[in-house]
This record gives structure tokens, C-alpha cells and sequence, in this order.
């Protein structure tokens, strides 16, 4: 992978980062393919009418070719599916109702478990909307029947149903097609949802002190040297964004690997970049390389790190 206007040797760091912008656009909401909840930042297949899904098949499938691909190449990928969708994925059928999808259906999930005087307080009847595309009738006649205490259980059962199921049929049936060309097989059988959903987008779980504990060091410095003892206590003393900010610096990307930071491959490196100037850290993100200047202070240190890493995407030869 080669960007236009832009020098790099890819090592895995140039094409980690072309798969991560194509899946930053792919998955913006603006080309209508999937949404997004602002509570909880889960993706989520758009409902569309079938026309319009079926005009979009091969988008949805060059979409799970590329998870797939990314798979393959060990690249760990910037989106966020509900767990149900990797269960899906596996062939599961599943009842369980996405997060993405909870505040459109927490008045019918709250409704399931209501009182029976309190129900009617919900005015729910049974069509299900999509904005201004379409009203769904989850039974035929349901926009004329009422929720009731005796029936509001299969209401939610139903609304479930055609949330996971009915209203992306279209889309994920490609999605899933186009993926189980590049992963199908006994290997995909070998792992859990959980684990499938890992081997994507990786954890969001930070332990910095497992990477501590296995960072290697070079040309000079060693795990006493000051300039380290310093980029250390800087980096713990980072909020968290800024924290996953330093693991997107050095490693191409802010997701933890299915086995954890002490288990990088390969394994996080910091080597001394030179004596004390006005250079910046920089890195090798292939290799997960850090290169730090013996910087004569803490306070440049992290006033030299944090500059770093608010431009923390391109590539160049040094």
C-alpha cells in the first residue's frame, strides 16, 4: 500500500492505516450504510426498504470481504458491532437486543415487564418506525391492535425479531456472505463470538503496565535510563484518550490484541533517538518502534510527546 503524496516502506504500518481510514468511511453514517448510537458508539445495519438494500448488496459484501481480508492480515479494525452480530456471524440466531438499538426500544423492553394498569401508559401499537422510511407492521392489522399485558411479551419478541433479523436481511446476508469467503472453514469454528469479536477490533482495555513490564530497549537506553523513568511517568499520568492516543503512535493502532499489550508482535520497542534537541518522538509504527531523544527534562519530554501525538497520522521516510 502506497498513499499519494506521501513517502513509507510498508512493513504493515502503511497498510494498517489504509484499512482503518477505508473502515472510518465506509462506517460513517453519512453514506447510509450503518448507524451509530452517540450513547454507546455501537455500529448497526441501517433498515432500509428492499429495493434500496438489494441496490447495496455488493457494498455489504466487499464490506465483510474486507473484515475478513483484515483478519487475515492481523490488522485489528476501528468499528464497534453489538456481540450479537459476531454470534450472527457464527450462525447463531439470536434474541438478544443490540445495545445500539436501546433507546429505540426501551419503552418496549420496559413494557414487557410493566404492570398490567400501567401498560396502556405506554401507547405503543404494533408497527415499528424507521424515521421517515417506512411503518412496519410487526403482525398484519397491528397498527390498529394495542399492547396489552396479556400480549406485550410476544410484542418485544416480535419488535426483537424484526430489529436482528427481518429489517437487515438484505443487508446481512452479503455482509456475512463476503466474509465467510476469506474466514469460513473448521478454523472459525475454533473460536467463541467473543473471541471472533477480539480477533476484529481488538480490546479497549488499557494495561499500560503490561507494556511497561515488556518493552525492550535499544541503542543506549535501558529500563534505569532517566529519559524512560520520565516517558513512563508521563505516560501513566495521560487520560485515558491520551493514553490510547500513545498506543495509536506507536502501534498504528488505539485497540488492544486479542492476547494484550505484553504480547505484541512485535514487542514494543523504545530506542534513544540522539542526544537533547527540538526534535519529536517519533515511530516506526510497523514494528512497533519508539524512537525518544535523550531529552535533558520531564517537563520537554511531555510537552515534545503530547505534541506528537495530536499529529499522530501520515507517513515519511527518515
Amino acid at each position: 500500500v502506497k498513499f499519494i503524496g506521501e513517502e513509507g516502506v510498508d512493513e504493515g504500518g502503511v497498510a494498517k492505516e489504509f484499512f482503518q481510514l477505508l473502515v472510518r468511511q465506509l462506517f460513517n453514517p453519512d453514506y447510509g450504510m450503518f448507524t451509530s448510537d452517540p450513547a454507546s458508539h455501537l455500529h448497526w445495519f441501517r433498515p432500509a426498504g428492499k429495493l434500496a438494500a438489494e441496490d447495496m448488496e455488493l457494498e455489504f459484501e466487499l464490506v465483510g470481504i474486507l473484515i475478513g481480508l483484515a483478519i487475515y492480515n492481523s490488522h485489528i479494525l476501528e468499528f464497534q458491532f453489538p456481540p450479537v452480530l459476531y454470534k450472527k456471524l457464527m450462525g447463531a440466531t439470536c434474541p438478544e437486543l443490540p445495545a445500539a438499538a436501546a433507546a429505540a426500544a426501551d419503552g418496549r423492553e420496559n413494557s414487557a415487564g410493566a404492570r398490567s394498569d400501567l401498560v396502556s401508559a405506554f401507547g405503543i401499537s404494533w408497527t415499528v418506525g424507521f424515521g421517515e422510511v417506512e411503518a412496519v407492521e410487526l403482525v398484519p392489522g397491528g397498527g390498529e391492535l394495542a399492547v396489552t399485558a396479556a400480549n406485550r411479551r410476544t410484542y418485544v419478541d416480535l419488535y426483537v425479531r424484526h430489529l436482528l433479523q427481518d429489517s437487515i436481511a438484505p443487508q446481512f446476508g452479503p455482509f456475512r456472505r463476503g466474509f465467510l469467503r476469506l474466514c469460513s472453514g473448521a478454523a472459525l469454528g475454533w473460536f467463541s463470538a467473543s473471541e471472533l469479536e477480539l480477533l476484529v477490533c481488538g480490546s479497549r482495555a488499557l494495561r499500560l503496565t503490561e507494556l511497561e513490564a515488556a518493552t525492550q530497549y535499544e541503542d543506549g537506553y535501558t529500563r534505569d535510563s532517566e529519559p524512560v523513568r520520565w516517558f513512563w511517568e508521563v505516560v501513566h499520568s495521560l487520560p485515558p484518550a491520551g493514553q490510547k492516543r500513545l498506543l495509536f503512535f506507536v502501534t498504528g493502532s488505539d485497540r488492544v490484541p486479542i492476547k494484550g499489550l505484553a504480547h505484541l508482535n512485535p514487542p514494543f520497542v523504545i530506542s534513544r533517538a540522539g542526544a537533547h534537541s527540538d526534535r519529536l518522538p517519533s515511530a516506526h509504527t510497523c514494528f512497533n518502534h519508539l524512537l525518544l531523544p535523550h531529552y535533558n527534562s520531564k517537563e520537554v519530554l511531555r510537552e515534545r510527546l503530547e505534541l506528537s501525538l495530536q499529529n499522530a497520522e501520515g507517513f515519511g521516510l527518515m
